[in-house]
């Protein structure tokens, strides 16, 4: 099976950045779309950075410009640099991948998440 381990959450001030990590670990031919997803208390769990394996990005808008995602395909990492933070991004932030156990097949993997707190 696969594994995703997010590191690098904790607190910081409003105006400050975190770097978030995310870590595939098991057995699998290949990672494909990489993404970030964050939850805050009582809100659903959004969508907010997506890589491919060749590097393409998007991001929403409520992140857009202040956060970046990267990944190293042979580290099997992908990597979330938060700068500029508000009170606002303050919520769990989970990573989420699209997985080749086998060629031609595709499941999706969570996980576990990490909180990341900023203050005001």
């Amino acid at each position: 099976q696969v594994q995703l381990v997010e590191s690098g959450g904790g607190l910081v001030q409003a105006g400050g950045s975190l770097r978030l990590s995310c870590a595939a670990s098991g057995s699998y031919f290949s990672i494909n779309i990489m993404r970030w997803y964050r939850q805050a208390p009582g809100q659903q769990r959004d969508l907010i950075a997506t890589i491919t394996r060749l590097g393409s990005t998007s991001y929403s808008d409520s992140v857009k410009g202040r956060f970046t995602i990267s990944r190293d395909n042979a580290e099997n990492t992908v990597t979330l640099q938060m700068n500029s933070l508000k009170p606002e991004d303050t919520a769990v932030y989970f990573c989420n991948a699209d997985v080749s156990l086998v060629p031609g097949s595709l499941k999706n993997y969570w996980g576990q998440g990490t909180q990341v707190t900023v203050s005001s």
